[in-house]
């Protein structure tokens, strides 16, 4: 039994549901289908969820909004259209719109799942399980696993197929909440442990992962299996096929997931297992702009207790995530996104002075993270040296080199502006083509 999740470009417009209704008849497995809303069907096209968002804001401000409720009903009507559904959406959004001003916005903007579940539902002949009947939340707004796998379990029960809307659920007062990024893939993930599936399939625009970024790197090479760790590191580093966190459900519960092509079915795609014994050695390069780093120096710093709790409190009190932080005797680095310190570095800077008297603060920005990820690295000899001669060779410094203690992952920083020749550089030198 498989649960399919199909993003939001899968779902964008009636094309795209018929394709999506072929996909789930060819295989009487797929049973419990979990739905986003509506994508971009073309660049300068905006994302359903988006206009909602907008919607709400510009109805509880009290300024005008016909022309963005115009456009959300103009695609649903299309949707419609092609689809040959039977249903009367513009009831369904008419209550949305009578009761807006004393919505909140996370019920706002999950209606697009809503939506689309309503129609696919229709479509599949599949009955609809609202997201809010069995995705639960509790009153901190974390996710509810216990009474969610449990209502899960029996929704299987009461339904042996059914469509439900990702992205939401229900908090313990009967109000919507929705997850925050990747919503949509952990439902999905969330629904495959509850009902125990055997695959959990998520269809979006590509076939699967590629070993490096196809704007940098041409035809860069597909990685048709993959591990849970090796997805996250890659997921982590830039790659946006499917959210790090959107997997941990499906691993927890070892269920293998399937990264599919919803416009290109027949492709393969990629398979994520919780083990594979065909690990290459490096399994791809990605990476991310937009780092600074705060080099923070201080003479044997290791002598000073409460040295390092201390910058932990400093940057947590000024709501910065750490991402890395290498370290050496007498200097420690601390790698932050850019736009996590914006309007704040002054701030930290004076409260680093006053609280661990440094010797040294210094503030590097303009940094990329490239991510060289392979579960085959593992205590492999020569993995670094391939790494830092290919860079050496293009001609390109590192700024900094770190590897996690699980040895799956090396990560180098560089000038952004060196960034497309660095991993270009090491794809070139370190991925083997098949």
């Amino acid at each position: 039994m498989k649960v399919a999740k199909f993003g939001g470009s899968s779902l964008a417009g009636g094309d795209t549901f018929l394709a999506v209704k072929d996909i789930i008849e060819s295989d009487n497995k797929r049973r419990y289908i979990v739905c986003s809303a509506p994508g971009k069907v073309h660049r300068s096209d905006t994302k359903i969820t988006d206009l909602l968002y907008l919607l709400y804001d510009l109805e509880t401000n009290n300024i005008g909004s016909s022309d963005i409720e115009q456009k959300i009903r103009d695609k649903y009507h299309a949707i419609l259209a092609v689809t040959g559904v039977d249903w009367d959406f513009d009831a369904a959004f008419d209550a949305v719109m009578a009761g807006i001003k004393t919505s909140t916005k996370d019920y706002v903007a999950s209606r697009g799942e809503y939506f689309n579940a309503c129609i696919l539902s229709r479509l599949i002949d599949y009955p609809m399980v609202d997201a809010k009947d069995v995705i639960f939340f509790d009153d901190n707004g974390n996710f509810d696993a216990a009474k969610s796998y449990k209502a899960l379990e029996a929704m299987k029960k009461a339904h042996p197929k059914a469509v439900i809307p990702g992205f939401y659920g229900q908090q313990p007062d009967g109000t919507i909440a929705t997850f925050s990024r990747g919503g949509g893939d952990l439902t999905g993930a969330v629904v495959a442990r509850g009902v125990g599936a055997e695959l959990y399939e998520n269809w979006t625009d590509v076939s699967g992962f590629l070993s490096a970024d196809p704007r940098i790197v041409k035809c860069p090479r597909e990685v048709r299996r993959l591990t849970y760790k090796e997805l996250r590191e890659l997921s982590y580093a830039g790659a946006n096929v499917i959210h790090a966190e959107a997997i941990l459900p499906a691993q927890e519960a070892r269920i293998p997931i399937q990264i599919k092509n919803t416009f290109m079915p027949e492709d393969e795609g990629t398979l994520i297992l919780p083990h594979r014994d065909d690990a290459e050695e490096i399994t791809g390069v990605s990476g991310e702009k937009g780092f600074a780093v705060i080099n923070v120096e201080k003479l044997k710093l290791n002598s000073f207790k409460g040295f390092h709790r201390k910058l932990m409190s400093i940057l947590e009190v000024n709501d910065i995530n750490i991402l890395h932080m290498p370290s050496s005797i007498d200097s420690i680095s601390l790698i932050v996104k850019e736009n996590n310190i914006a309007g704040k570095m002054d701030t930290v800077i004076s409260e680093l002075k006053t609280f661990v008297n440094p010797d040294g603060i210094s503030v590097n920005y303009g940094i990329a993270l490239i991510t060289v990820v392979g579960q085959g690295m593992k205590e492999q000899v020569g993995c670094s040296a391939k790494v830092f001669t290919a860079l050496a060779h293009a001609g390109i410094n590192i700024r900094m080199i770190i590897q996690g203690a699980s040895e799956l992952n090396i990560i180098v920083g560089v000038d952004e502006s060196n960034y497309d020749k660095a991993v270009a550089a090491i794809y070139h030198a370190c991925v083997k083509r098949v």
